[in-house]
């Protein structure tokens, strides 16, 4: 059986797996962790992120930020122990599929969150500027560093837990109040999040986000730079330290482990695959989706913004024992079709689904679905501090 063929089969039901003998599938096992899938040491900066006490802490703590496929667009410069400069790692944007570094900017926001909580835990109060310098793409914000008080809150404590959860979500809603909390965590006027609760709107924006799954398969180079951050083994998974891989997908431990021991997936098996849990799991479990709004969603101001406030809304939703993916593909395609030149596709339907949610005419810069998990979020490869230091 392919890696295709099982990935085809965990769409539509169970899947009954009997493997006999040993050599070379013994050897795949070996070689893919099946068992014990986040023992490398790609895996370590989830374990020591809180073993340092200064500014390296912080930094620790930043590069476990969420960021567009896993890319980590993220370098740091140390001056002393006053002050840290978080920079733009130019060369890990998504080409066709982020053209407009939205999705980029918006990773940077989310490490800069996390800094700012590692920093308040560590008695650091950390006064934050963001593009000082618009001459100067690659610096996104220079945090000065006093001393103050030491801040422990619940979502620094998430920081370690927080991950994507791209599995099933059961038919439980979400109360009213937490989704009200979690509103109020906006603390910038230029980001909000709104909330698409009814059946109605879930089904249409879902149903756009089926679209636009299969139209950013669909385009060639879209495909192919989207698969390029696919790391399907763990050697590659050691070397990169970054990306999607197999136990990022959601799936249970005996389809993960399963498709780990078949040959390698294709990039148009591994688009299909996306496609179908898009249909058959994302949207149709989605309990709620969450709508992060700008003014502008094309200044890199609100771009940042905007990702600190989704970093804050995925801690404070780990934090509560919930699950949050984030659901980019709209997004893709609206910038994707911008670059082009193209008349809009899904541009004008997501604005209409957003003022009908009550967005006001601002500009959805991201979109996530929210609920309670049916398995636990797994870790992703990460860089280390000392990796992203220059």
């Amino acid at each position: 059986m392919s890696r295709r063929r099982v990935l085809h089969s965990a769409g539509i039901g169970a899947l009954t797996v009997a493997v006999t003998g040993t050599g070379m599938l013994s050897y795949r096992a070996y070689d893919n962790r099946v068992l014990g899938a986040d023992g490398g040491a790609a895996f370590d900066a989830w374990r020591h992120w809180r073993d340092d006490a200064g500014p390296r802490g912080v930094l620790a703590a930043a590069v476990l930020a969420a960021s567009p496929h896993n890319t980590q667009p993220w370098l740091f410069h140390l001056s002393g122990d006053d002050r840290i400069e978080l920079h733009a790692d130019l060369s890990r944007r998504i080409g066709s599929v982020d053209p407009y570094a939205c999705e980029t900017h918006v990773g940077l926001g989310c490490a800069l969150e996390n800094l700012a909580l590692a920093a308040h835990a560590r008695g650091l109060e950390p006064r934050i500027t963001l593009r000082p310098e618009p001459g100067r793409p690659s610096l996104v914000a220079p945090a000065d560093l006093t001393k103050a008080t030491q801040q422990h809150s619940p979502l620094y404590d998430a920081i370690g837990y927080r991950h994507t959860n791209r599995g099933p979500y059961r038919d439980r809603p979400i109360d009213t109040a937490v989704l009200t909390d979690l509103a109020a965590l906006a603390d910038d006027p230029r980001a909000s999040v709104i909330w698409v609760t009814t059946r109605a709107g879930r089904d249409d924006l879902g149903d756009l986000m089926i679209r636009a799954a299969r139209a950013v398969t669909e385009d060639e180079q879209q495909s192919r730079e989207n698969f390029a951050w696919f790391r399907g083994s763990a050697d590659a998974i050691e070397k990169h330290k970054d990306g999607l891989t197999l136990d990022g997908q959601g799936l249970s431990a005996v389809v993960t482990s399963a498709a780990k021991l078949m040959p390698a997936t294709s990039r148009t098996s591994g688009d299909a695959f996306w496609v179908k849990q898009t249909r058959t799991v994302h949207t149709a479990t989605a309990t709620v989706y969450g709508l992060v709004l700008v003014p502008d969603r094309y200044d890199p101001l609100h771009q940042l913004t905007g990702g600190r406030l989704l970093e804050r809304i995925h801690l404070a939703v780990t934090a509560r024992g919930l699950a949050l993916q984030h659901m980019n593909q709209i997004t893709e395609r609206i910038d994707r079709d911008r670059s082009q030149g193209r008349d809009p596709v899904f541009g004008p339907p997501l604005a209409a689904l957003a003022d009908r949610a009550g967005g006001d005419g601002r500009q959805v810069l991201a979109a996530f679905r929210l609920g309670h998990p049916v398995r636990p979020g797994r870790r992703s490869p990460r860089r280390p501090a000392t990796q992203v230091l220059r």
